[in-house]
């Protein structure tokens, strides 16, 4: 992944010249050394080439994570060609809607993946294998410049239809020297990638830089908690990076207190805030955590804790990237980080290039506007408050949900803790909290009541708590919150 004239797709071949023994991609198969991912990505890339895939094509993949799915996008950069990887959890329409908005042209399929695609395919298994076996490679790739597209990744679609968020060369390889300035990654690391391929943390954060630095990287295709600690021991991990949920429900798992831990150097998390006693819970397993904050739109990396300062800050996002500038927003002006809270702008060279197909302006002069809130130290660690469009205004004050939620999340017997804002007749806007209990808890609505006005404003307190089974999540194990203001419109 180093810049140069033909971009990302040489990458496995100039590691290869350097390590090619060493084992770079890990499967149900055994590993796949940096000299044999060469000769797959080139022969691949020609199989593509052959079917008719050139520069600037969309080629979407679907289907979970795997060496397949590695091999696919290295060879589809080395084609010059745009890699667009699909959430396999979708439905069928909305998986074509963006099978159409991006003109795919080509699709790489897992074996259970069911995609409405009339266009050319190349199934994952047999027919793959087989494309590769019989092709005689690319032979001279076509020139890719750090400016040229690489990456077409669609945002969840939280609000209205999903966009796809266009990253090129130059923002993947910034992430990845930005991500090396924070993380201690080694040329000896193992690696499990458990965040999904089709958004941009399990390629951004965790196999790039590895693959960068000559470590190995598994591809997990399902997070099954008890399975991914006994890998742990098993393969000597040193690294992976996760949601809070996930790491809950690792902590949580009865082989937690057992599993051997003892390779494992740093997890990285993000996309929600964590709840303290789950943080404090890896850190007395003497595992150092490190939280970030960013989006797809910056490839994804923003700010992110440094290994030295995490214990002490267990719960913030941390500092700036080294190559990003940060701002926040003071009514129509960008300022310097302040204590806040308010909205973050973020400029830098790992910035996307823009919303695939869409002729609205996504910068201003660079800067893109985030919609998350933040607050600052004194000494500089920020914390993530809540997403702009989740505030609401109760009887003129503003409310976080996120403040809330971390506040119900202290106690044992919540597992999950969700408030939005409805409409009402006499604040303008009041919380519903939706509460998931832990296994085996029974809550008791006034005690969580009680607590809750016992360390919050009265304003903050919702207006009424739901007890649920479970909450409705999206794919990156983020509460989706437009499900639940669904559910509390109907039940007002």
């Amino acid at each position: 992944m180093a810049p140069g004239p033909d971009g990302l797709g040489s990458w496995p071949a100039r590691r290869a010249r350097i390590a090619s023994d060493r084992p770079a991609l890990v499967g149900p198969r055994g590993p796949v050394s940096y000299g044999e991912l060469a000769q797959r990505v080139d022969r691949l890339a020609g199989a593509l080439a052959a079917a008719g895939v050139g520069p600037g094509d969309r080629v979407a993949q679907l289907g979970v994570n795997s060496v397949e799915v590695l091999e696919t996008f290295f060879a589809v950069w080395r084609l010059g060609a745009i890699a667009m990887p699909l959430n396999h959890r979708l439905a069928g329409p909305e998986i074509r809607f963006m099978l159409d908005d991006a003109g795919a042209t080509f699709l790489v399929a897992g074996p259970d993946a069911v995609a409405p695609f009339g266009g050319a395919r190349l199934e994952v298994g047999p027919d793959y294998e087989s494309a590769i076996a019989s092709s005689p490679g690319l032979g001279e790739p076509p020139v890719v410049g750090l400016d040229d597209p690489a990456l077409l990744l669609y945002t969840s679609g939280t609000t209205g239809r999903p966009k796809g968020a266009l990253l090129t060369h130059g923002n993947l390889t910034w992430n990845t020297v930005n991500q090396l300035a924070h993380v201690d990654v080694l040329s000896t690391d193992r690696a499990l990638c458990i965040a999904p391929l089709f958004h941009c943390v399990g390629i951004g954060q965790i196999t790039l830089p590895t693959l960068f630095k000559g470590g190995s990287v598994e591809p997990v295709p399902k997070v099954d908690p008890g399975a991914i600690l006994h890998r742990i021991g098993e393969a000597g991990i040193t690294s992976f990076s996760g949601v809070p949920t996930m790491l809950q429900m690792m902590c949580e798992h009865p082989s937690f207190a057992g599993a051997d831990l003892s390779s494992l150097r740093v997890v990285q998390y993000g996309g929600s805030p964590v709840p303290a006693r789950v943080a404090q819970a890896w850190m007395d397993r003497g595992v150092t955590l490190q939280q970030g904050f960013g989006m797809t739109e910056a490839s994804p990396g923003v700010l992110m804790a440094t290994r030295e300062g995490s214990p002490d800050h267990p719960v913030s996002v941390g500092v700036p990237h080294f190559y990003t500038d940060v701002a926040m927003i003071d009514g129509d002006e960008r300022v310097p980080l302040h204590a806040g809270p308010a909205e973050v702008a973020v400029r830098g060279p790992n910035v996307f290039a823009g919303y695939w197909g869409r002729t609205e302006p996504a910068l201003d002069d660079g800067w893109f506007r985030t919609g998350d809130v933040l607050t600052v130290a004194e000494d500089g660690w920020a914390t993530v408050v809540d997403r702009v469009k989740d505030m609401y205004i109760s009887g003129g004050e503003n409310v976080y949900p996120a403040e809330v939620e971390a506040v119900l999340m202290r106690l044992p017997e919540v597992a999950g803790a969700a408030v939005v804002g409805v409409p009402d007749e006499k604040w303008g806007e009041a919380g519903i909290g939706f509460v998931q209990p832990a296994d085996g808890a029974r809550l008791d609505l006034d005690a969580l009541h009680a607590h809750l006005q016992e360390h919050l404003a009265r304003y903050k307190v919702p207006r009424r708590l739901v007890v649920t089974d479970q909450l409705p999540r999206t794919a990156t194990g983020k509460i989706a919150k437009p499900a639940l203001r669904a559910i509390a419109e109907e039940q007002r």
